[in-house]
């Protein structure tokens, strides 16, 4: 894994392995990055850690919204402006991107930009200097720029929203985060790090997560990604407060769109389910004393159960498929054996 901090970016899936990869990759140049992936992914994490392993960390890593600011105000706030400069101008302002001298700059949601401030934005990419609103005077530039967004930005070029020149000016190094639902094998690492630490920040003593809560949170479509998962398991941590986390402890909405027939998309299957089937011995020697049937046949059946629930990593979804068996006929059965595994790690 490179040895990042945690504090960026937790996973081990093969598709964020490959985003590491990236980072370290590109984070010795001042070649342009552009960051694509869905909202709460944690593409400012990346750009963060691009810039903390590069020659500028110890100047400025500056990040604005770009989707967040007005656009009236939005070039104010990139290239800063004079006292009366517009109505409102009171003070001569310091723009982001004059922040960001000697570090780098961050463009959030820059597919949100106004078509005419990307002209201005790629004026200032090529010259390398800007003007605040306002002055003629020239202030050079040495930063770094990296960008992302959420949208689709080969089709805003066809719909005429957003420019091409422009759009290779930022693209230098792609770089795509992908969503939390096509790696959903990282979902127990992810939970296991955010109940530790909001156990830390907000002084409670959660001792872990059950499994069928586990499991209905592989099988929840995470639409805001790891942002929504950070968020629920803080609430959860904070209104439980000590012990585990249970199914009954989870949000409604969680509960209703969480699905048991949920498809594990290819590159997360060698993680949750294993690739060889269970084989059953085609024949058994009985004993010259013979056997208690009903213990033998329970004992093995315990057997299977907790070997097929090993294979799947405990998701009961996966192991009932496995036995071929419902998966309510499967908690009943794992109950009465006492196989239950309560705590995140076990």
């Amino acid at each position: 894994m490179h040895g990042l901090s945690v504090s960026y970016l937790i996973g081990n899936h093969p598709s964020m392995q490959r985003v590491y990869d990236l980072i370290h990759r590109v984070s010795d140049t001042d070649s342009s990055v552009l960051i694509q992936g869905e909202t709460g992914t944690g593409k400012e994490l990346v750009a963060k850690a691009i810039h903390d392993l590069s020659p500028r960390r110890s100047s400025n890593f500056v990040a604005i919204n770009c989707g967040g600011i007005p656009a009236s105000l939005l070039e104010s706030e990139l290239f800063g402006h004079m006292k009366g400069a517009f109505t409102g101008a009171l003070n001569n302002r310091v723009g982001k991107f004059e922040l960001a001298q000697g570090g780098t700059i961050f463009l959030d949601e820059i597919g949100d930009m106004s078509y005419e401030l990307q002209v201005k934005l790629l004026r200032v990419l090529e010259e390398r200097y800007i003007e605040p609103v306002g002055s003629s005077r020239r202030i050079p530039l040495d930063i770094r720029v990296i960008s992302a967004t959420n949208r689709d930005l080969d089709r805003d070029i066809q719909d005429g929203k957003f420019r091409e020149d422009l759009f290779y000016r930022l693209n230098v190094i792609p770089i795509y985060l992908p969503p939390l639902r096509e790696r959903r094998s990282d979902i127990p690492l992810l939970v296991e790090h955010f109940i530790k630490a909001f156990n830390r920040t907000k002084n409670r003593n959660i001792k872990g997560i059950s499994s069928e809560a586990m499991e209905v949170f592989l099988g929840y479509h995470w639409p805001g990604n790891v942002r929504e998962l950070r968020n629920v398991i803080e609430m959860l941590v904070v209104l439980k407060g000590e012990g585990v986390i249970r199914e009954a402890d989870l949000p409604p909405k969680i509960l209703s769109q969480s699905s048991s027939d949920t498809v594990i998309p290819e590159g997360e299957t060698q993680s949750l389910v294993s690739p060889n089937p269970i084989q059953l011995k085609s024949s058994f020697t009985l004993p010259e004393g013979g056997i208690d049937l009903t213990s033998a046949v329970t004992e093995y059946e315990k057997s299977l159960i907790l070997e097929s629930l090993k294979r799947t990593g405990w998701v009961k979804q996966q192991a009932a498929k496995l036995l071929n068996l419902n998966r309510t006929t499967l908690v009943e059965k794992i109950k009465r054996y006492g196989l239950e595994r309560i705590a995140v790690g076990q």
